[in-house]
């Protein structure tokens, strides 16, 4: 017991908790806004590898880092035109159009690795983004490490979740994004496109799901390895309904989340590594999450039009 305090005590857990739950926010946020504009995108996986993909080979290729961010964000907004094409105007099923859009933005990305780099045996590396330290705010006790002394894209992961969350419930066009997920058919008598907003919403979060998965390759790990993304996708959608599809709350399960899994990696190191198998530690994050899901999902009220299509006229 003293010593998984001792690992609760420390800035370090606390600062790989925060870092681990960036690319998290990122894509949660993606996915919040599909869902509250009443589409389910589970293309989130494969658009996360090709953003992972597409930003560290612009900034491999000379783009700099931002010009990476911004590769990865347009690469994952052009899947996302593909999916938010196929099941909102043509009214497919978006649970076989999401998975398929996985399976090609993960194939497009493993293909252009091979066809780029083809002789490559291990995958080059780039200089990521650094730890930015904040005056003042990164010296205070515990926190201070842990908060403020982040690299930049980590500080734009909560920025977006502040963002998201005053769009959609401060702005005209958050209200109208929220109700094409609850009444398509109100929106629509209001004289507004929900065919418009929909696509809209599944572009826009298609890219900030991008994002998340090139903060692994810019950010983490400065390089793009097959396999990085490791399910992350699937996490996020978990946490959207963990958060009850409000921002904060999603926030903090991917939090709570990136906290089990820095948790587990230390504890491995400990005594009770030594004892314990190790895929035990491995499978501990997803059991707890799990079981954190159920209890919250009882409570969460999904957005009534939530994958139904809509089609003008219809009731």
């Amino acid at each position: 017991m003293s010593a998984l305090w001792d690992i609760l005590l420390t800035a370090s857990f606390w600062a790989a908790a925060i870092r681990i739950a960036s690319p998290l926010i990122f894509a949660t946020m993606g996915e919040l806004i599909c869902e509250r504009a009443g589409v389910l995108n589970l293309g989130i996986e494969g658009i996360m590898v090709i953003g992972a993909f597409s930003g560290w080979m612009a900034v491999y290729m000379g783009a700099g880092l931002w010009g990476g961010v911004v590769t990865a964000m347009l690469a994952g907004m052009l899947f996302g035109l593909l999916h938010a094409t196929l099941t909102v105007p043509f009214g497919l099923s978006q649970h076989v159009v999401g998975l398929g859009v996985t399976l090609l933005a993960t194939s497009t990305s493993y293909f252009a690795y091979r066809l780029i780099l083809p002789e490559v045996t291990s995958p080059p590396r780039i200089e990521p983004f650094q730890p930015y330290e904040i005056p003042y705010l990164s010296e205070i006790p515990l926190l201070g490490p842990a908060l403020f002394s982040q690299t930049p894209l980590t500080y734009a992961a909560f920025a977006c979740a502040a963002l998201v969350a005053l769009v959609l419930y401060r702005t005209p066009l958050g209200l109208a994004l929220r109700a094409a997920g609850e009444s398509p058919a109100a929106v629509a008598a209001q004289g507004l496109s929900v065919t418009g907003l929909r696509m809209g919403a599944v572009i826009v979060g298609s890219g900030l799901m991008a994002v998340g998965g090139a903060f692994l390759t810019l950010s983490a790990f400065s390089s793009f390895f097959f396999e990085m993304v490791n399910g992350r996708g699937w996490i996020c959608i978990a946490l959207v309904v963990f958060g009850a599809w409000r921002p904060g709350k999603a926030v903090l399960g991917a939090l709570l989340f990136a906290a089990f899994d820095a948790l587990q990696i230390r504890l491995q190191q400990t005594p009770i590594g030594q004892v314990v198998p190790y895929q035990m530690f491995l499978m501990a994050p997803y059991i707890l999450s799990i079981l954190a899901l159920i209890v919250m999902s009882r409570r969460a009220e999904v957005p009534a039009a939530l994958m139904v299509p809509y089609r003008k006229g219809e009731r």
